[in-house]
């Protein structure tokens, strides 16, 4: 474990060389999601792109169980390897390998047992049933390798494999985007295509990351007598531990579970206006992601960083790393704002022709981009609450943008706006969140404003 750089870089280098590897592979996730929903996009059928976005929220499901135990167990490690408890965090890496596989198993059976009810959730109709159910099936088949690749990825981070990690997710997607077009075009399984290239694609990521993990980590673990106290035949990992991981691990899954809820939501107010008008947010929802997975991937990547230096307790350092987090990331994000807009039209028509779907997409993803800032601080500060195991806040923010807050903005701006207020209910919801989000890092983290070291 690279100790010199948690504990003495220079702060830039530090965060970019923990940061950075995690950009690229959500870079290379992104072009993945952009070429899953280019070929999708290209087969010329609406229904089938309507299908495929009213069911992708099911795919955010499983990364968001995957970080219960990964970003969860990634929080409590770094501060015991800040401590220099390595033998613990070895101890935790494999309790939290194990966890994510039952999860797994457990999604695998409740989904496939309860897909009609689920379909009919999301907004599945005639036109569109077919396809999502195509999506749904493959992708609930594939949850326990979707699901058990969010821990590793986390974990091995802890220990500054940054690169690894990342090696192993660049892996996984480049065997996605080879996949998609042979499937969906090639062998015309269209929608299933799509969700079976991705099942595919992570069980070679998870491959991977097992290979490394039993060979190049000393302080992680996959083994399971790790976990398991052989004298009293039982789990070597107390309710505390457990509890300490998922105080931290729900709030980042309610993150992502809310986005899901999120679009689930955007969409359900969306239909009264029309098939094309969710085709075309499902499509301005994934050029927004271009900015919020970059967003994530510089203000998670540095989590260990943070959750290091605040379980050694070294204030000055962690005051330095989340100032130059504070000033970066919003400075990005009124870049990406800038250039995202002034290609707004040039994005949708990468997707699809259709010269409707172009119009509203590109209305849609202008209103969308106004807020980008407030993402980038919100982003920071929940990753500082998931580091520092503030669980309150954590969970606080990871509940508003995309659900309580949005929830509320949909409901209001729907009856005030019509339309206009539907487009613009997750911009305002960013504001809001953003203002919450620094009320609370003012209230619960005081320690950041001793001037006293350790």
């Amino acid at each position: 474990m690279d100790n010199e750089l948690f504990e003495k870089a220079p702060i830039p280098k530090a965060y970019f060389s923990l940061a950075m590897p995690v950009v690229l592979s959500m870079l290379v996730t992104l072009v993945y999601n952009m070429v899953d929903t280019y070929f999708i996009a290209h087969t010329g059928n609406t229904d089938m792109v309507a299908g495929v976005s009213l069911t992708a929220p099911v795919f955010t499901v499983m990364i968001a169980l995957g970080d219960i135990f990964g970003l969860g167990g990634s929080s409590v490690i770094s501060r015991l390897f800040g401590q220099h408890r390595f033998a613990d965090g070895k101890r935790l890496s494999a309790f939290c390998f194990y966890a994510a596989i039952a999860t797994g198993l457990l999604i695998l059976v409740l989904g496939l047992t309860f897909r009609d009810p689920m379909l009919a959730l999301l907004g599945a109709t005639d036109d569109t049933w077919q396809y999502a159910s195509d999506f749904y099936t493959l992708i609930i088949v594939g949850s326990p390798f979707i699901i058990v690749s969010m821990t590793p990825s986390n974990l091995l981070r802890t220990e500054g494999h940054a690169v690894q990690s990342m090696i192993g997710s660049v892996a996984g997607t480049a065997v996605n985007i080879v996949l998609n077009p042979l499937f969906i075009h090639g062998f015309g399984w269209g929608a299933a295509g799509s969700a079976g290239a991705t099942v595919i694609a992570n069980i070679c990521t998870d491959a991977y990351f097992v290979w490394f993990t039993l060979r190049h980590s000393s302080n992680l673990s996959i083994d399971p007598r790790t976990v398991i106290d052989r004298a009293r035949r039982r789990l070597a990992v107390t309710a505390r531990e457990v509890g300490s991981i998922l105080a931290i691990g729900i709030p980042s899954a309610i993150t992502n579970l809310t986005q899901s809820v999120g679009i689930v939501m955007i969409n359900l107010f969306l239909l009264p206006y029309g098939t094309d008008a969710v085709a075309a947010m499902g499509i301005a929802l994934k050029v927004i992601m271009i900015a919020v997975l970059v967003f994530v991937g510089f203000a998670f990547g540095a989590q260990p960083l943070i959750g290091y230096n605040y379980g050694a307790r070294n204030m000055p350092r962690l005051r330095g790393i989340l100032r130059f987090s504070y000033l970066f990331l919003p400075l990005f994000a009124l870049v990406m704002t800038v250039v995202l807009s002034l290609s707004d039209r040039l994005l949708m028509g990468f997707f699809i022709e259709d010269a409707t779907i172009i119009t509203l997409g590109a209305g849609m993803l202008r209103v969308q981009l106004l807020s980008l800032v407030c993402v980038a601080v919100v982003m920071v500060t929940t990753c500082t609450f998931q580091s520092a195991g503030k669980a309150v806040g954590a969970f606080v923010l990871s509940i508003s943008r995309q659900g309580v807050m949005l929830a509320i903005t949909l409901f209001v701006g729907s009856r005030l706006a019509g339309y206009q207020g539907v487009i613009a209910a997750q911009a305002i919801a960013d504001l809001l969140t953003a203002i919450v989000a620094v009320i609370l890092f003012v209230v619960m983290l005081p320690e950041l404003r001793s001037r006293k070291a350790r």
